[in-house]
């Protein structure tokens, strides 16, 4: 994403000024009180509000709670790119900020309001920000980026799911939370296979002229993206069936020989690239895990799926929310000693929480560590950036790296 071209004046709180302040500061807040509250939640420490079994909130939560925030958070600063048109600002930007946190209250106190309520409020901030998207590409003919339109119909079909689950509708399980999951790989796939090489393309390039670039989108990402799809979308409706493990291997393959187009290997020098290229390798990682396990089960089945959550969509949006803040409050695109030091803590969450489920008796340790280290890296990430997105935009020379 490049910077926002142009603003209307805006006289009120700057976190009201574009889309990804409010957004990416709220999802980490959230995030860090989510995953707490289900090891809590799941170890019998504390008793849950919501009338959602403590895995089912927590996974939802995650999905579309803090998943849905960091997505608004990047579409509402990016489609003014897009579009050419001026962003949301001020009081709308509030009203869609202020259905999101109703959303999480009312899920959160399910149990209390009854099902229902919590549906139907739950639901409104992705039906409202459903039809802004579409309003914005529509009105601005950016056929391109319709695909951002089915996905977040997709996350609102996904959530739907979930609460028609909850009421005792006829829905099959889980399939509306990793429909909900599935999207967001999907989002890392596609967004993460446009900004990764891009941004490679553009720091090589200024490093050294002559230096090789990665590869131009051709056969082999269209191949990739195409087989990320169909292994997503089978595993979200049909996760037991027999085909269901050699598409995602399948994908995982192709999404690897993607990623070795990219040069990652020369990025090790700046955390901002790296990070971006290890969020997608963790989407290939995680799909290996996801098909290997399909064929012979010898991990847990959480394992593969928390290497695709934590992993790739964890270190994926952590990586964009932290690039995003910087360039577009004006910032260098540098990440100074606090950055990288939450890139490491969202790594080492992630590691901990795949390594889990395999360590017997030291389960809920490193259960527990990896939640430590989840919260220090969003919790860090809302810490160091809470001035960048709720002060005016700066010039570089007069902000250190963060």
């Amino acid at each position: 994403m490049s910077p926002v071209p142009r603003y209307r004046p805006h006289a009120g709180p700057t976190v009201l000024s574009a889309g990804f302040r409010p957004f990416f500061l709220l999802a980490a807040l959230w995030s860090c009180v989510v995953v707490p509250m289900s090891i809590a939640f799941v170890l019998g420490l504390a008793e849950p509000p919501a009338a959602f079994p403590p895995t089912a909130w927590h996974a939802h939560e995650m999905a579309f709670g803090y998943g849905g925030a960091v997505v608004a958070g990047f579409l509402l600063t990016a489609i003014p790119n897009w579009t050419g048109r001026l962003p949301l600002q001020g009081a709308p930007l509030g009203a869609l900020v202020a259905l999101w946190f109703c959303g999480r209250l009312a899920i959160l106190f399910s149990g209390a309001i009854g099902l229902k309520a919590s549906a139907i409020i739950d639901l409104a901030f992705p039906a409202a920000f459903l039809t802004v998207v579409a309003r914005e590409i529509f009105t601005g003919r950016n056929w391109r980026n319709l695909p951002m339109i089915g996905a977040l119909a997709s996350l609102l079909v996904g959530n739907a799911l979930t609460h028609g689950d909850a009421l005792g509708f006829a829905s099959p399980g889980d399939v509306g939370n990793r429909l909900g999951v599935a999207t967001l790989l999907m989002l890392v796939s596609l967004i993460g296979g446009r900004i990764v090489p891009s941004f490679t393309h553009n720091w090589l390039v200024k490093q050294d002229p002559n230096s090789p670039t990665p590869a131009q989108f051709d056969s082999v990402d269209r191949t990739a993206l195409v087989a990320t799809a169909v292994a997503l979308l089978t595993w979200a409706f049909a996760p037991e069936s027999p085909l269901t493990p050699w598409l995602e291997l399948a994908a995982s393959g192709a999404l690897a020989a993607r990623l070795a187009r990219w040069r990652g290997e020369k990025t090790f020098a700046e955390p901002l690239l790296w990070i971006l290229h290890l969020g997608y390798a963790w989407l290939s990682v995680g799909l290996l895990l996801l098909g290997l396990n399909g064929l012979a089960p010898l991990l847990p089945p959480t394992a593969a799926l928390h290497a695709l959550t934590v992993g790739a969509i964890g270190t994926m949006t952590l990586a964009v929310m932290t690039r995003a803040s910087l360039g577009h409050t004006g910032r260098a695109l540098i990440a100074g000693k606090r950055t990288t030091a939450i890139y490491a803590m969202i790594t080492i969450a992630a590691l901990l929480r795949l390594l889990a489920p395999v360590l017997g008796p030291h389960y809920s340790l490193a259960l527990s560590l990896s939640a430590v280290a989840w919260c220090g890296a969003f919790g860090g990430f809302a810490l160091f950036y809470f001035k960048a997105l709720t002060h005016p935009r700066v010039g570089p020379e007069g902000a250190p790296p963060i």
